[in-house]
Order: C-alpha cells, then structure tokens, then sequence
C-alpha cells in the first residue's frame, strides 16, 4: 500500500515539469497540471505557517481533484451496496486516510521529470497517460482515469505501471471483509490516518 501510494504522489508532484505543451485549456491534463502547480506552491512557500496549516494548505489543493464519492465506491466494491446508510462515513474514512498518506509524502518527492504520452477523451471519461523519467532508474507510467463532474475533470483512479490504486485497495478491502466487520474496516483505515498524522 505504502510504496505504491508513493509513487502515485511522486507522479503527481513531479508532473509541473512538463511544459503543458498541446494541452488545452480545461482539458484533463490541463486540470491536472493547475492542480499540481498549486500544490507546488503550498510546498515551496516561504511563508512561515504551522506544519498543521501547511498540512491543511496541501489537502486543500489536492482533495478536489479527486472524486473521492466515486473512489471510494469502486474501492469498496461489491460490499457498497451491504451498507446502506453508511457510505458518508466510509467515503470521509476513505478520503482522510488516502489524501493524509499524499500529504504525508510530499516532503520526500525526489525531482523527476514527466513526460504527458497521451491524453484521451471520450464522451466523459478521460485518460492522462504520462511516464516519470528519473534521474537514474527507469521510468514509470503512471496513468490517470478522470471523469466529468460538473464542468471538472476528477480522478477516480490512478494506474502504476498496470497496477489500479483502486483496485489494489480493493483487494485489501476484501480481504479484511472477509476476516472482519464493516466496523473493523473502518477503524483500521481511522486508525492509519491518525498514525499518519502524528
């Protein structure tokens, strides 16, 4: 879970290297990058904020340009429809332990460079495929599945190479459902997100 989140930020983070190029605006890629140079900004600000209030700055940039209702969902996956009344509670589980663990990471990005390889489009949904080049190694791909939300592109997956965020946290999911209660679900993911913040 850990070293796959990690990549997935370093992608994300790494990405305002590349010129945005033939991207056009408000295109996925386009919305990706404004994101990414926000949250740039929050990192290389020189204002001497709180570590909290930095921590809340990064969150603030981050979370919208996932959608975090949809993620969660597909990561719960055939156990969504077996807690009714409760998906508000699994989706802010969900979204606090998964944008803590990106804002968590963000101090050890390395520089790379990304190179955008192709965006498509069709009707609603959209796929940004990009490749981190670092400075010794090899590349990783890194594809990001987005649909329209109201006139936004948003993130409902992220791909390392060939490996699905979501459904990699299904699998876990699963498998603590299978051993375990919605309960226990819950409280292991609460229990991760307050360990990621101390």
């Amino acid at each position: 879970m850990g070293q796959l989140t990690k990549r997935i930020v370093s992608a994300i983070l790494c990405a305002v290297w590349l010129t945005p190029g033939l991207a056009l605006a408000n295109s996925p890629t386009q919305q990706i990058q404004e994101t990414i140079q926000r949250v740039l900004a929050v990192v290389n600000s020189s204002a001497a904020d709180s570590e909290t209030a930095r921590k809340q700055a990064l969150r603030d940039s981050i979370m919208p340009r996932f959608d975090w209702p949809e993620m969660a969902k597909q990561a719960l996956g055939k156990h969504w429809d077996g807690v009714p009344g409760r998906h508000n509670e699994f989706i802010a589980a969900f979204a606090d332990f998964l944008g803590n663990s990106y804002v968590g990471r963000i101090g050890s990005y390395k520089d790379e460079k990304i190179l955008f390889v192709q965006e498509t489009v069709k009707n609603n949904v959209a796929e940004v495929k990009t490749k981190i080049v670092p400075a010794k190694g090899e590349p990783t791909t890194v594809n990001y599945q987005l649909h329209l939300v109201q006139g936004d592109w948003k993130i409902f997956d992220v791909v390392v190479e060939d490996i699905s965020l979501v459904i990699n946290y299904r699998s876990q999911f699963n498998r603590i459902l299978a051993k375990g209660s919605f309960d226990d679900l819950l409280r292991q993911l609460k229990e991760k997100e307050q360990s990621q913040r101390n």
